[in-house]
C-alpha cells in the first residue's frame, strides 16, 4: 500500500508541483487548499506525512500544527518556509514538526525529506504495537487473594530506588513481576535489560555485566560495553543470581555499594544510576550456609523481598489465565478466539501444574493451535495431562501386590483413552486394539463413569 501524503498550501502551483513530484515516486497525495481544509482531512485520514506552508491566510501554517497536535494527529508534519521564515520553521520543529524545507524546494531534499518522514512514522506505530503487545504478554493476570497481596507488593516497591529480591518456583512469573516493578517506575522510559545468569558461561559473564576492552582476554577483538552501563538511568533484571560465581557476586556488590563498575581490563571505573532487581528459585538462605552466595549481597539484594506463589496455591486463577492465554496466542497465531467448556476448566484448575504457570501456557498455546473446534472441552486436553507416571509411581506405594497395581494402572489408562475420545467406546476400543466387547466389561470391572454427566456413547454414529 503505498505512503499517504498530505499538502497543505494556498498556492496551486506549488500542491501542484509537490504532488507531481511524489505520485512519480509512488506517494498518493492529497491537496488541501487552507489550512482548515488541511486540518479537516487531517482528521478523517491517518496520513503518513503531512507537507504544511507557514504563511497562509485566515488560518497559518502555525495555528495549523497546533491544531493538528491539540487533536493528537501523529502524523509528522514538514514545514515549508520562504527565506524570511526559517527563523520560524526552526521554531516550529520545537512545537513539534518534524522537519523543514525552505522555497525554492529542492527535488532530491524535498524526496529525502518525505522518506525520512513516512519512515519515523512506521517506526512510531511500530514501537506501538510492540508496547501494546508487551503490554498483553506480560500483564500479571489473577484476582486471587494471593495475586491481590502480589500486586499491591509491586505498587508499593515500584515508585522507589530500593533493590527488589524476587523468589518462587520456576515457571511463576518472576520475570512478569521485574517489568512490572519496572513500568511503574520512574524508570519506565529508561531501559530494562534482562540478563539470565544460568545461561552465561563462568568466563564470560564478567565481560557480559560490566564490559571488556579489546584485547582483555582472547576474542575480545573488540570493546563490549556491558549490560550495567546498557541500563544506566534504567533497570537490570539479575534473573536466576543464586547460580552467580562468588567472584562475579563480589563485583556485583560492589555496584549496589559505590554505583560503579569496572570493565574486564581496564582500570578506568565507570559510574552508573541503576536499579537491581533480582530473582531465583534458590534458597538463598541455604546456599549462603552452603557457602555458595554471600550474605552481604543477600542483604543488599533482599531490601524489598517478593515472593511469586506457585499456581497450586492459587487454582481460583487457572480460569482467568487459561483465558487470557487462548486470547493471546489466537491473536498470535491468526485463529478464531476459543473458548473453554465448565468441565475443561475445572479440570485445569484441578491439575498439580508442576510447571506453574508457564506449563499452563505451553499447554495452551498447543490447545489453541490444534483444537480444530471453537470450544476446548474436557475430552481435547492430552491425556498425559491426567495421569503422569509420577501419579501412578505414588498410588503405587500404597499398594500391596503386583496385580493391584496392574491394575490401577490398566483403570487409569482406560479413562484417559476415554476421555481423549470424547467417552465413545467404539472410537477408543478401536484406538487401544480391543475388542469393544472387552472394553465394556473393563468399565463395568473398574466402575468407571464419565465425569463431565450423561452416559458414555457405544458407537460413531451416536455422537
Amino acid at each position: 500500500m503505498p505512503y499517504r501524503v498530505l499538502v497543505i498550501d494556498d498556492e496551486t502551483a506549488i500542491r501542484e508541483a509537490i504532488r507531481m513530484t511524489l505520485e512519480y515516486e509512488g506517494y498518493r497525495v492529497d491537496e488541501a487548499r487552507s489550512g482548515q481544509d488541511g486540518l479537516d482531512k487531517a482528521s478523517k485520514v491517518p496520513y503518513d506525512a503531512i507537507l504544511l506552508d507557514i504563511k497562509m491566510p485566515v488560518l497559518d501554517g502555525i495555528e495549523v500544527l497546533d491544531n493538528l497536535k491539540e487533536q493528537r494527529i501523529g502524523s509528522p508534519v514538514v514545514m515549508v518556509s520562504g527565506h524570511g521564515d526559517v527563523h520560524t520553521a526552526v521554531e516550529c520543529t520545537k512545537r513539534g514538526a518534524y522537519d523543514f524545507l525552505e522555497k525554492p524546494l529542492n527535488r532530491d531534499k524535498l524526496l529525502l525529506t518525505v522518506r525520512n518522514a513516512v519512515r519515523q512514522r512506521s517506526l512510531e506505530e511500530e514501537n506501538t504495537e510492540l508496547k501494546e503487545k508487551a503490554e498483553k504478554e506480560y500483564q500479571l493476570v489473577g484476582e486471587s487473594s494471593l495475586m491481590k497481596d502480589l500486586k499491591s507488593q509491586i505498587e508499593r516497591a515500584a515508585p522507589t530506588k530500593a533493590t527488589v529480591l524476587i523468589t518462587g518456583e520456576s515457571g511463576t512469573g518472576k520475570e512478569l513481576v521485574a517489568r512490572e516493578i519496572h513500568r511503574r517506575s520512574s524508570r519506565a522510559n529508561q531501559s530494562f535489560i534482562q540478563v539470565n545468569c544460568a545461561a552465561i558461561p563462568e568466563e564470560l559473564i564478567e565481560s557480559e555485566l560490566f564490559g571488556h576492552e579489546k584485547g582483555s582476554f582472547t576474542g575480545a577483538v573488540r570493546k563490549q560495553t556491558g549490560k550495567f552501563v546498557a541500563a544506566d538511568g534504567g533497570t537490570i533484571f539479575l534473573d536466576e543470581i543464586g547460580d552467580m560465581s562468588l567472584r562475579t557476586q563480589a563485583k556485583v556488590l560492589r555496584v549496589l555499594q559505590e554505583g560503579e563498575v569496572e570493565p574486564v581490563g581496564s582500570a578506568t571505573v565507570v559510574k552508573v544510576d541503576v536499579r537491581v532487581i533480582a530473582a531465583t528459585n534458590k534458597d538463598l538462605t541455604e546456599e549462603i550456609r552452603a557457602g555458595r552466595f554471600r550474605e552481604d549481597l543477600y542483604y543488599r539484594l533482599n531490601v524489598i523481598p517478593i515472593r511469586t506463589p506457585p499456581l497450586r496455591e492459587r487454582k481460583d486463577d487457572t480460569a482467568q489465565l487459561a483465558q487470557h492465554f487462548a486470547r493471546l496466542f489466537a491473536e498470535e497465531h491468526n485463529y478464531h478466539p476459543k473458548e473453554f467448556t465448565p468441565t475443561a476448566l475445572k479440570a485445569l484448575a484441578d491439575a498439580p501444574w508442576r510447571g506453574n504457570v508457564r506449563e499452563l501456557r505451553n499447554m495452551i498455546e498447543r490447545l489453541v493451535i490444534m483444537v480444530p473446534a471453537d470450544k476446548i472441552d474436557i475430552t481435547d486436553l492430552p491425556a498425559e495431562f491426567f495421569r503422569t507416571p509420577t501419579d501412578i509411581i505414588s498410588s503405587a506405594m500404597r499398594l500391596s501386590t503386583l496385580q493391584e497395581f496392574k491394575d490401577e494402572a490398566e483403570k487409569a489408562f482406560i479413562i484417559a483413552k476415554l476421555r481423549e475420545h470424547g467417552w465413545n467406546v467404539s472410537k477408543t476400543a478401536e484406538a487401544i486394539d480391543t475388542p469393544r466387547s472387552n472394553l465394556y466389561k473393563k468399565i463395568e470391572q473398574y466402575n468407571i463413569k464419565r465425569e463431565s454427566g450423561g452416559s458414555m456413547t457405544a458407537d460413531a454414529s451416536a455422537d
